[in-house]
């Protein structure tokens, strides 16, 4: 037999075997979840082994028993999902599952969930719509003050790349307990909600920097004796005013003034925002809390030694705004911080609409709040 011959029959021996062991091995394919023309939305998840599978989600009041078919695959139809960006997951026998059928993660340290994009009748806020879109940058910094390296995320407007004379104001965006640096990309979607705003004229070009502002996990691997204590702020603002900040102004083409700087959070994210820029007004003239996780215990006999006073940041400050659903777990907190600043004088914006500690609300605090950035 010449190699031609031989070399033919080895291709056509493993492409036989590849095809008889993907057969007997590999599962059909799985569309979870999968959206029908009259919005509802079926999931699936293969447990064929499993005794109960339920479905949650935070549009479910309490999770649903799933149904099996014959073949081991569990589903659910659900209908009266409000249009949004909606994380779920399955419980299979008790144990919380991402659906390994849906590639859109929550990025989040501890649970796993999976992301329902349910678009509207009209376009969201923040869905992706035909206009020019901003550029998202994955990157790496040298944190001196923390000894490590460190990711950050960062959106660039439309026209960044082509405008080389032009510089940009900044917003640093920081994330909930938990969250990673990528959660206000995948799950908040900064980058469409400012493309749409820039788009319509309703927010100026910025440049958002999303920095990973947990750095315990990290520490901790180098020190295990190490306690994780998320609720100190010293550690993050440390950092962003040492290496996150000056970082950003070093790469990047922008107007490196307190006027020109805003700062956000949510949750433990907006905890850090105030540590930070109501401690420290000279760096920002913006400072915006969702839901921010304080309590009154903390600052009622102790509200000038964590931030700087009434008058300072009056002064310095263009922008400070509270934000809070009435259904929220922090809500009485946030009434709490806003009798605070009303008992000394501090001048603030806020805004306490319904619903509760979630994703949905944050991007509406968000697409108010981008509105009124740097508008001098």
């Amino acid at each position: 037999m010449n190699t031609w011959f031989r070399t033919t029959a080895v291709v056509l021996f493993l492409i036989c075997a590849l095809t008889i062991e993907v057969k007997g091995q590999r599962p059909s394919w799985i569309t979870s979840p999968e959206i029908h023309p009259d919005k509802s939305v079926t999931f699936r998840y293969r447990a064929p082994q499993a005794d109960t599978v339920k479905l949650s989600a935070e549009f479910l009041r309490e999770s649903r028993l799933m149904t099996q078919d014959t073949s081991g695959i569990w589903s659910i139809t659900v209908d009266s999902i409000d249009p949004d960006i909606n994380p779920y997951f399955f419980i299979v026998d008790g144990t919380n599952v991402a659906d390994p059928n849906n590639p859109d993660i929550f990025p989040n340290e501890r649970f796993k969930r999976s992301l329902l994009d349910l678009p509207g009748n009209k376009p969201l806020i923040h869905s992706k719509q035909d206009v020019p879109h901003g550029k998202i940058s994955y990157e790496y910094y040298t944190s001196e003050s923390l000894g490590l390296t460190r990711p950050v995320v960062v959106y660039t407007p439309p026209g960044y790349e082509e405008n080389t004379g032009t510089k940009y104001p900044v917003l640093y965006l920081i994330h909930g307990m938990t969250d990673t640096h990528e959660t206000w990309y995948k799950v908040g979607r900064i980058n469409f909600i400012l493309d749409n705003l820039i788009a319509q004229d309703k927010a100026e070009p910025m440049i958002v920097v999303m920095p990973y502002a947990n750095p315990f996990p990290a520490l901790m691997k180098n020190d295990p004796d190490m306690e994780m204590d998320l609720l100190r702020t010293d550690p993050f603002t440390e950092d962003l005013a040492k290496d996150v900040i000056p970082y950003t102004e070093e790469n990047y083409r922008t107007i490196e003034n307190a006027a020109h700087r805003a700062i956000a959070g949510f949750s433990l994210g907006g905890r850090q925002i105030l540590a930070a820029g109501l401690g420290y007004p000279e760096m920002f003239s913006y400072v915006c809390a969702f839901s921010p996780a304080v309590w009154e215990r903390e600052f009622q006999d102790n509200f000038t030694n964590l931030y700087a006073s009434s008058e300072t940041l009056n002064r310095k400050l263009n922008l400070l705004w509270l934000s809070c659903g009435t259904e929220d777990m922090l809500y009485d907190s946030a009434q709490a911080l806003a009798a605070a600043f009303d008992e000394r004088g501090i001048e603030y914006t806020s805004s306490f609409p319904g619903g509760g500690h979630t994703w949905m609300n944050v991007r509406d605090y968000m697409s108010e709040t981008a509105q009124l950035l740097f508008q001098e």
